[in-house]
């Protein structure tokens, strides 16, 4: 049984980071962010802006995926399965969960 039953996370507030390219392939749309932001092990809420509108016509099944500091994760939503751009409204801003050690990517709400 852990010590403490709870874990205090974003002790210093929510971190936002900012899109600042998208990529649409035939297989996926990516976002791609400043690498620096994740240099360091996060765990925890993060809102994410995603400022650009997607390319007219990108089709809505594609599943969206979020490109930091070289590694490339599936955005999902609560029971797994992707987010695909159906899902989503550009440009806005998010609230997800995001564990670097996990690759966990997951959108909240």
């Amino acid at each position: 049984m852990a010590r403490f039953p709870l874990q205090y996370v974003n002790l210093n507030g929510i971190p936002t980071v900012q899109a600042r390219r998208i990529t649409v392939t035939d297989t996926s749309v990516d976002f791609g962010f400043n690498p620096d932001w994740d240099a360091n092990p996060f765990r925890g809420l993060l809102l994410v802006y995603l400022s650009e509108d997607l390319p007219t016509g990108t089709t809505g099944t594609l599943p969206v995926r979020f490109v930091m500091a070289g590694n490339t994760s599936n955005v999902t939503v609560a029971g797994g399965d992707n987010l695909t751009v159906a899902d989503i409204a550009t440009p806005g801003v998010y609230l997800v969960y995001y564990d670097r050690y996990t690759n966990i990517l997951q959108l909240i709400g």
